[in-house]
């Protein structure tokens, strides 16, 4: 009776709710479903951005065909058409190498739910898209400290009063950094601080999601999205605006992406977790400058010296905004 009543009472362990091959893609299809700038449209995931970030190599070469260029001719029969040609170039994106793995003290509250699976899952999740969304600001910081985005870029904040705060007539100058090109803006990330101002001035219209409940916030037609990873310093605040699009999304092939393990000894279970993946701005082309070991960490993701515009400005479709409240 003794016996039997330990084996009904055994402890859940890690490796009872997880199984590598099942856990993994769950994860990754969450971590898409919980990240709001996936959500939005901001990043995309394609299939030739998994090829990239799947073959093997850190540098991910994307080469693009340049626009045409030049005037047209007068036609004569005087003179031939002066030939043009076509140019190439590239767009390199980086591959980032990322892990975590927790022990089961961190999820001793979580195992005791109905559906272990499930609330590790969403848990782990959770964990990846905000580590991704900071990956992403960090990325920011660092493509918008280059030279050649200074395009893109709207700074109001050394202007006087009113006019260096965010305002419906200082967003519409933001977009415009990208002239006709515009209308392709379709989001925007904002500080909380931000959001909250908005909120006070009634310009936050919320549309409904896909159960109907009016939860979407958008300011002019575009999706707001409040993170407080965005960059504010004595009392100048960040938003970025991007297009449908504009972060390209890889995902990548660890070895061994899922893994459990456990130390008899000391009672201790763990969940080791890595992942691959690109988070990649088209059209900014990845330099690996200035990065010591085999992933750049946030803060060289963050070294301008990394990143160099190959694209023209208004078709790299994200701008920064500099701005007071």
């Amino acid at each position: 009776m003794y016996k039997m009543e330990l084996q009904l009472f055994a402890a859940t362990k890690i490796s009872d709710v997880i199984v590598p091959d099942v856990f993994n893609p769950y994860v990754v299809e969450r971590t898409a479903e919980k990240s709001a700038l996936y959500q939005s449209g901001i990043i995309q995931n394609d299939a030739q951005l998994n090829a990239l970030a799947q073959s093997g190599g850190t540098l991910l070469q994307m080469p693009f065909w340049s626009d045409l260029t030049g005037d047209d001719e007068i036609l004569t029969d005087a003179a031939a058409l002066t030939a043009g040609a076509i140019t190439a170039s590239k767009d390199v994106g980086r591959l980032l190498l990322r892990g975590r793995a927790w022990g089961v003290n961190d999820l001793a509250k979580a195992l005791s739910g109905d559906d272990p699976m499930m609330v590790v899952g969403d848990l782990v999740a959770e964990y990846w898209a905000r580590r991704m969304q900071a990956a992403l600001v960090s990325t920011l910081t660092g493509v918008f400290g280059a030279a050649s985005m200074a395009g893109n870029l709207l700074d109001i904040t050394a202007l006087v009063g009113d006019l260096a705060k965010f305002s419906g007539d200082s967003f519409i100058d933001a977009t415009h950094k990208l002239g006709d090109a515009e209308s392709g803006l379709t989001a925007m990330m904002i500080h909380s601080a931000t959001y909250a101002s908005m909120r006070k001035q009634n310009l936050i219209e919320f549309i409904p999601n896909s159960q109907g409940f009016y939860d979407i916030p958008t300011y002019m037609g575009k999706r707001v999205i409040a993170d407080d990873g965005c960059p504010v310093a004595d009392g100048n605040y960040t938003t970025y605006l991007f297009g449908s699009g504009a972060i390209g999304y890889g995902e990548g092939a660890p070895p061994v992406p899922t893994e459990t393990d456990r130390d008899s000894l000391a009672g201790e279970d763990y969940l080791i977790t890595r992942k691959h993946f690109l988070l990649h701005p088209r059209g900014v082309k990845w330099t690996e400058t200035a990065v010591v070991g085999a992933s750049p960490t946030n803060a060289e993701l963050a070294t301008a010296a990394n990143w160099l515009r190959v694209y023209e400005n208004k078709n790299v479709k994200i701008v920064k905004f500099l701005h007071k409240l």
